[in-house]
């Protein structure tokens, strides 16, 4: 146990100073932190300078509401929304969309993902495959091989974090380490993680006066602990394990009251209700995912809202899009501003797109044939729309853009060559990242 202010730095009798480490420490299947950053050093990893943001809109949202309008198209297909110029000259989108219609400068819309397969799941927006012929252990998301490939930028904040609660349906539910293993797994804030950034049992926040209290008196236990030298003999895997908690800088992430009130104003309040059996429409992911790239996460990924619209599309549209356009953009912009558009990588889609038609319930079904995204920042050529559909929005015209040719711009955005660089599964097999797929020309 650990004695804050009014008492001396000590262990309780009968607690080592290396089990005093795993007390409140992260646990991951049974495994210390400690445990995880000796796996992730021995994995080699290394400290890069740039992160992906990865917004995850679950369900699949319709495209040709979106980013690509077919004004011309019949009714029963163009539906009940009208494009708004942006801009960038020849560029139009959904008019609920004017907040990213000012900034489409600072945009890629992609309306021609292609690859994609009839599964309700986040399994393909977040590992770039899909799962059929999976290799042993199952194939990793992106943060987890970010995790693996780069490790940690900063000792005090993993370098993979998920912000998505747990959602009712558990194939959009992201988190997968594969084969990869636990040391790479991420970490949950909004899930089982908040436990992870309490000092043991014997401390809770009655015995501070708020939560300030808490984070000055962790640092300065830090303080006094290396000045006095307890911290010789202890292993740097150890080392790095206390560093976590005992450092206030992933909690400080984590904290919006640190946040000037107008930018809090620009991204919005979101509500906490599940929409349907996705995630919340929670704007104040947006701002966190920003805080921890800031402060050394590797990877952020949010899962915004609730997208399988198969009955009033329309409707639902009008709810969401507003908050889409609201949180991407107050994203963009705060990156720009901040100096990290050339160094924080965008990502905006769904596991596929909606069908042409519009059914009899004023919804539109699943339809993997062709889908769209959004790409910002990583340095990218923004200002530009990708690919094209037919006059009914149903098959890739021109330039189809695979999903893994986004994952192979991604990794090119972090310096990583996604046709070079190998993982490996538990079989021992070296695996690549992409199967055989470019970045995006264009973009690069």
């Amino acid at each position: 146990m650990i004695t804050f202010p009014g008492a001396s730095h000590r262990f309780c009798d009968g607690v080592s100073r290396r089990s005093f480490l795993r007390v409140g420490g992260l646990t991951l299947g049974g495994l210390t932190l400690a445990d995880v950053l000796r796996a992730e050093a021995q994995s080699g990893v290394r400290r890069p300078e740039k992160a992906i943001i990865m917004i995850y809109l679950p369900g699949g949202p319709p495209h040709q509401d979106l980013f690509d309008l077919k004004p011309e198209a019949p009714s029963e297909i163009r539906g009940e929304f009208s494009p708004i110029p942006t801009n960038v000259p020849g560029i139009q989108i959904c008019e609920l969309l004017p907040r990213l219609a000012r900034i489409a400068d600072k945009l890629v819309f992609i309306r021609s993902i292609v690859g994609g397969v009839d599964d309700h799941s986040a399994f393909q927006c977040v590992t770039g495959h899909t799962k059929q012929a999976q290799p042993p252990g199952g194939w990793p998301e992106l943060g987890s091989v970010l995790a693996h490939l780069r490790g940690p930028a900063n000792p005090s904040v993993p370098p993979f974090v998920n912000l998505a609660p747990k959602m009712q349906h558990t194939p959009y539910n992201a988190g997968l380490f594969g084969f990869l293993g636990v040391a790479n797994a991420p970490f949950r804030p909004e899930g089982e993680g908040k436990a992870d950034l309490v000092l043991g049992s014997g401390f809770t926040l009655d015995r501070l006066r708020d939560r300030m209290t808490l984070l000055a008196a962790f640092d300065r236990f830090r303080h006094e602990a290396e000045s006095d030298g307890m911290m010789e003999g202890v292993d740097c895997f150890q080392q790095q394990a206390l560093g976590v908690l005992t450092s206030s800088r992933l909690a400080q992430a984590l904290d919006l009251s640190r946040e000037d009130p107008r930018t809090l104003e620009r991204y919005g309040r979101g509500t906490e209700k599940h929409q349907g059996d996705g995630a919340p429409r929670l704007m104040e992911q947006f701002l966190t995912a920003r805080r921890l790239v800031e402060a050394g996460a590797r990877c952020v990924t949010v899962s915004f809202s609730f997208w399988d619209w198969h009955g009033g599309n329309f409707q639902n549209a009008r709810q969401n899009f507003p908050a889409l356009d609201q949180g991407v953009s107050a994203l963009v912009e705060d990156l720009h501003e901040r100096g990290l558009d050339q160094d924080v990588s965008v990502v905006v889609w769904g596991e596929f797109g909606r069908t042409p038609r519009i059914n009899k319930d004023a919804g539109r079904d699943h339809w993997p044939k062709v889908s769209c995204a959004l790409l910002a920042g990583g340095g990218l050529r923004t200002g530009q729309v990708i690919g094209s559909t037919d006059r009914h929005g149903a098959e890739a015209k021109d330039r189809p853009v695979h999903f893994q040719e986004v994952f192979a711009t991604l990794y090119h955005n972090l310096g990583i060559d996604a046709n070079r660089a190998t993982i490996r599964d538990f079989s021992g097999r070296p695996r690549y990242l992409v199967d055989d797929h470019l970045p995006i020309r264009e973009v690069i």
